[in-house]
This record gives structure tokens, sequence and C-alpha cells, in this order.
């Protein structure tokens, strides 16, 4: 007889909710909390999660563990080689539109493609692939979101501290502009709704769906597309043909949502490269070496806590066991960002990895997913990123809180973006 799959016991599921799952909880999954966040920071639950499934790695074997709680059939996946199959085999036999994810962001994105099921995700996809395409590809896109980022950073370079209410508050100006247009830059009214229902999203099926707010945000967004010439991402949608399922309206939700990941990362980056003059040196000269600093700052901290599916079909795993349709497959990003027994710069800043070809090479380091479900804004969110922090390091920087982001130690593996800030230099500093 075949040996059945390995099962957490009783005491590593409850250690897997109480260091795995709440902290995730009590920051926010869709919408960050500041004290959640300076919480788990002070903590740095993420080092302890990794810790546990380091353990059960350990004890088990690389291979995944079956965990049963509250009538729901999960796979924690402990191998770079899991991970890769379940990135690679979405459309198949996973799908993104997971049952948890669905309950989160189903409160403001209920047709989005990534929690779309079925044949009709297919469609959806075609339909973003072919407007990001059309907007990669456009001069006119490329000018227009330069001018945003270059205009919104111009505020935070005048001086005084620059934190990150000021910062987040900046980017949220060029997201509306590179969505929706110009048009959208002092709608603050468009970011609240979205923010609101994002906060219900925080708590999955436990919040009741406000249709009213819902109904609201996208008819704001729907505005946007109608104007006589729409900008940004709006303008490309216009022009994109669709059928009245894909509901390209509703596709932007997911633009406009997934956007909001990028100002962590970029704060994150600014922090890594102000106590590193050699690394910010190099950042200013080479916008290749700049986005290679984005994405470390991502794999140092990513911003989905974890990559989930559902399985579709049955799935056939070593030591001849199977998985049954319906179950969540999980990959927990800061373990396999920081698995130190396979990533010799785990804890360390390195953004050679992403030029050499050792991050590209290894799929369980994803800071935009791989595969099928790649994320289509990629290259739109590092250029902005890279074009933002551009302008920024015209000016030296230092960190003035009290946070442990240069290279004497080891980094921690959760940071407290909130609470980082800097101070400018008396000079500008030029490439």
């Amino acid at each position: 007889m075949a040996p059945g799959p390995t099962r957490a016991g009783r005491t590593d599921v409850v250690r897997l909710l109480v260091i795995g799952v709440l902290p995730t909880l009590v920051q926010g999954a869709c919408l960050r909390r500041p004290l959640g966040v300076r919480l788990t920071a002070a903590l740095d639950t993420h080092a302890w999660g990794c810790r546990l499934l380091d353990d059960l790695r350990e004890r088990h074997g690389p291979g995944p563990v079956l965990v049963n709680a509250f009538g729901r059939t999960g796979l924690i996946l402990l191998s770079a080689d899991d991970a890769r199959r379940m990135l690679a085999e979405t459309g198949v036999s996973f799908t993104t539109a997971n049952r948890e994810k669905m309950a989160a962001l189903s409160h403001f994105e209920p047709d989005a493609v990534l929690i779309t099921p079925g044949a009709l995700k297919a469609d959806r996809r075609r339909f973003n692939e072919a407007a990001i395409d059309r907007c990669v590809a456009g001069q006119w896109f490329r000018e227009a979101c330069r001018a945003a980022v270059e205009e919104e950073a111009r505020p935070l370079l005048a001086g005084g501290p620059l934190t990150w209410k000021r910062f987040r508050d900046a980017y949220q100006r060029i997201v509306r502009r590179i969505v929706f247009g110009d048009a959208a830059r002092d709608d603050e009214r468009i970011t609240e709704l979205r923010d609101k229902l994002r906060g219900d999203g925080n708590w999955f099926m436990l919040h009741r769906k406000r249709h009213r707010l819902r109904d609201e945000l996208f008819v704001r967004c729907q505005r946007y597309i109608d104007l006589p010439e729409p900008g940004g991402l709006a303008r490309a949608v216009s022009a994109t043909p669709a059928t009245a399922e894909i509901k390209p309206v509703a596709q932007m939700q997911h633009w406009f949502f997934a956007f909001d990941a990028a100002p962590v990362s970029d704060y994150l980056t600014l922090g890594l490269l102000a106590g590193r003059p050699e690394h910010s040196a190099r950042a200013r000269a080479d916008r290749a070496y700049l986005r290679a600093c984005v994405l470390e700052a991502q794999r140092l901290w990513p911003t989905t806590l974890a990559l989930v599916r559902d399985t579709t079909a049955e799935t056939h795993w070593p030591g001849g066991w199977t998985l049954p349709a319906g179950a969540a497959v999980i990959a927990c990003t800061p373990f396999f960002h920081r698995d130190a027994r396979r990533l010799p710069y785990a804890d360390r800043f390195e953004p050679e990895v992403w030029l050499d070809g050792r991050a590209e090479a290894d799929w369980s380091v994803a800071p935009f997913s791989r595969g099928p479900a790649q994320c289509l804004g990629k290259e739109i969110v590092l250029s902005t990123s890279a074009t933002l922090l551009t302008e920024l390091l015209t000016r030296d920087w230092r960190i003035t809180s009290p946070h442990r982001l240069g290279p004497e130690r080891p980094l921690p593996r959760t940071a407290d973006h909130m609470s980082l800030r800097f101070a400018a230099g008396n000079r500008a500093v030029h490439g």
C-alpha cells in the first residue's frame, strides 16, 4: 500500500494558525492596519513563521504537509519544486479563484480576473493582456506615466521629513493618474471608497457586502472610461473590444487595488539604499540595477504573504497519494523568499541576484507570481517604481526612525514601513 501524505498533528495545526495565519489577519490581508503592522514588525512574526515551516521540513522532509482546520483541507508546500509546480499548473490543476481569496476580494472586485472561476477566466485574462499591452507599447502612456511621477515627486523633494503618509499620498495621486488619467488626480473619494471596501475584505466572509459603496466606486471608475479623451489605463480599456461578460470596469478595480502594493516596496527600497552609499550611487547611474533593488526589496518583504490556489481536479503527489479537488494549496512567500537552507543571501540585500539570473531561475521567489497567473502589470509597476526612485535619489536620504535596514546585521523578516521616516541631506546628488 502506498504511503499517505504527511499530516500535520493537532499541535502543529495550532502553531500554524497562531504563528502563521494570525499575524496576517492582524496586519490585514487586503488593507494593512498601522497598529497590526507595528506589532507584527516588533515581534518579527515572519521570522517565527519561517522557523515553524523550517521545523516541519526538518521533521517530515521537503514534501507538502496536509492540514485540516475548520472543515477546510489545505496543503502547505515546503519545497521549491512543489511551489513551481503549483505556479506552472495554474489554469490546469490549480486556480487563483481560491475560496478565501474570493471571500476577501469580492467585497470590492467581484468580477476581476484573479477570482474568476471557470472558462470565463481565460476571456477576462485576454482582455487584461490586450489592454495592458496597448499601454506598455504606447509612447503616449510612457510619457504620461513619467510626467505623473515627476510632478508628484516634486513636493517630496521640497523639504521637510519624508513620512509614509506623505509618500503614500503622493503615490496615490500617481496611481489615480496612471489608472484613470490626469482627470482623477484629486479624486480622493475614489481611493477612499476602494480602501473602505478593502478594509471590509480583511474580514473575508464575516463582513457584510456594502453594495452601495461598491456601486459608487464602479460608477466613479466608469466615468473616467467614458470621458471624451480618457487617460491612463482607462484609455486602453475604452479602446479594447470586450463583451458584456468581461466587465472592463471590474478589471480596472484589480489594477487599482494591485498597484497599491508598489509604494510599500518602493518606500522600503529607499530605506535600504539610504544606509548603503555604494548601492545608492550605482542605483542612480544604472536604471536596471535600480529595478533590481526594487525587486530585492519585494523579495525581502513580499507584499503578498502567501500564494494560494485551490485544486480544480484531483492532483497526484510523490508517494502515490491524491489530493482531492477543492483543496487549498499554499506557498508562504516569506518562507521561500528567505529560505536560508537554499539561499545564501536570504537575509541580506543583494540586488545582483536579479541581474545574474539566480532569482529568475528560482520560481519560488515570486514577487509578481509566476507562470500563467503572473502579474500582467509587472512592467508598468517596475517602470513607475524606477522613475519615482530616480527622482527621489537626486537627494541624499538618511533614516531618522529606529529601523534596522543597514548592512551591519541580518535584515529583519518583518518590516514596519509605516513608521519609517527620512530626512534629506542639504545637497542634491546627481548620478
